[in-house]
């Protein structure tokens, strides 16, 4: 018999954005132990009518633990439901540190995270031709503290693209960090709040402006902030559809 819970990632928010794999094992579950307040209860309906569907917001870490070890240990297919992908912000690694101690194995399954999400429904890309090659995905300390050498104002002055977890609550710490780095106040900035939910919002700003965007939407949670020159048309041209650009695939051209 197999001892393992699987955790999978359920997207950002439309349910159809689960992998194929992920529906899959939904519909294999004898039990789903989901994050109520960030996953879409539409991604139940893929699963059984005898299936236990169990919030884990009022469950702490031990209980939830307890709850799935007890499932396996019974015999069931646990699946542990977590939103976007769970390698991102998921709070996974100590689930699986305790499952672990109890002889049970572990597997995941990953899942399109809010960021990617946040980029297809802003049209762009993270990475320019000609500009940054380097996304940087972080969040401003807060009840949570972050290495000191990962503050905001440091990672602003790398001059990448950055994209702000769990931080919309303090947008104008946010961008008095990013001032502070040497980011100027005309930076493109946007802020996509639940990315493809049915009541997603999109704000595009600058960096100075967007505390006072934000407040007048009412955003302050379940949002990520990006900023970059990744949001406006980039002026470069990526060399790998260059005509005088030869690889393995196409030659022609220079090969430099």
């Amino acid at each position: 018999m197999t001892r393992s819970v699987l955790f999978v990632g359920a997207g950002p928010g439309d349910r159809r954005l689960i992998t194929v794999r992920g529906r899959e094992v939904l519909e294999e579950a004898d039990l789903v132990l989901y994050a109520g307040s960030l996953v879409s209860s539409d991604l139940l309906d893929w699963c059984r009518d005898d299936c236990r569907r169990v919030d884990s917001a009022s469950l702490d870490l031990e209980a939830q633990v307890n709850l799935m070890a007890e499932a396996v240990e019974a015999g069931e297919k646990v699946v542990r439901l977590h939103t976007g992908d769970p390698s991102l912000y998921g709070a996974i690694a100590e689930q699986i540190a305790l499952l672990r101690e109890r002889a049970i194995d572990v597997a995941l399954i990953p899942g399109v995270s809010s960021f990617q999400a946040a980029a297809a429904r802003l049209g762009i890309e993270y990475t320019i031709p000609g500009g940054t090659q380097t996304v940087i995905c972080s969040r401003r300390k807060g009840r949570t503290s972050v290495p000191d050498g990962e503050s905001l104002d440091r990672l602003a002055s790398i001059g990448s693209t950055l994209v702000l977890f769990l931080s919309s609550g303090q947008v104008r710490a946010v961008v008095d960090d990013l001032l502070a780095g040497g980011r100027d106040g005309t930076t493109p900035a946007a802020c996509v709040y639940r990315a493809t939910w049915p009541d997603e919002r999109i704000i595009r700003t600058s960096l100075s402006d967007l505390p006072r965007a934000m407040e007048e939407a009412s955003i302050v949670n379940h949002a990520l902030i990006i900023v970059g020159d990744c949001l406006i048309a980039p002026e470069g041209r990526s060399r790998l559809y260059d005509g005088a650009f030869s690889h393995g695939f196409r030659r022609g051209g220079s090969p430099s």
